[in-house]
């Protein structure tokens, strides 16, 4: 019996070992097939096809996308609500620098080595970014206490980017969110 059991012991730590986990910091490309400790070199300049989409807030309600030229606020009791946003290219030629301050292109630590407490409910960034055809993904959450380098990297720059819409008529435009979060 002793036996039986420090077999499926080592069963269990064996699999736990080897179980799969999901990759929230990954590159996807088509056929290449990048995974995070891949990385992407990021032109000098802003390439022809750069664009991106970040989703942010409670239940990532909100989202700038660039790929369809929108901005979706979350009204939260009233739903989202979703306006055209152009930036303009001077506009997009800062983000891109800004990205490429951070190399967003590279692999992110998103999640903290020691998870000394979490909130909840907590916001989450999903990012989605094209450069030269390939596609970068990185998604930070908000739930826990004290967020690595690159997940402040990540939301300082959701925040700058966010802080240009606002300066836009067509968000000016949008009505006042109802409600709150608890």
């Amino acid at each position: 019996m002793r036996r039986l059991f420090s077999f499926l012991l080592l069963i269990f730590l064996l699999g736990a070992c080897n179980r799969p986990t999901a990759n929230i910091n990954e590159v996807e490309s088509g056929a290449s097939g990048l995974k995070e400790t891949d990385s992407i070199t990021m032109p000098e300049s802003k390439p022809d096809d750069f664009n991106f989409s970040t989703q942010f807030g409670y239940w990532s309600s909100n989202e700038i996308n660039t790929f369809e030229g929108t901005f979706t606020k979350d009204l939260i009791e009233a739903g989202t609500v979703t306006t055209d946003v152009t930036f303009t290219e001077e506009e997009m030629n800062f983000i891109y620098g800004k990205m490429k301050e951070i190399n967003i292109a590279d692999a992110k630590q998103l999640i903290p080595e020691i998870i000394d407490c979490s909130v909840e409910p907590y916001e989450e960034d999903k990012w989605e970014v094209l450069i030269n055809g390939e596609t970068i993904s990185h998604t930070v959450s908000g739930a826990y206490c004290n967020p690595t380098n690159d997940a402040k990297q990540l939301i300082e720059l959701r925040e700058t980017i966010f802080e240009l819409i606002k300066d836009k008529d067509s968000y000016k435009e949008l009505p006042d969110a109802e409600g709150g979060y608890e």
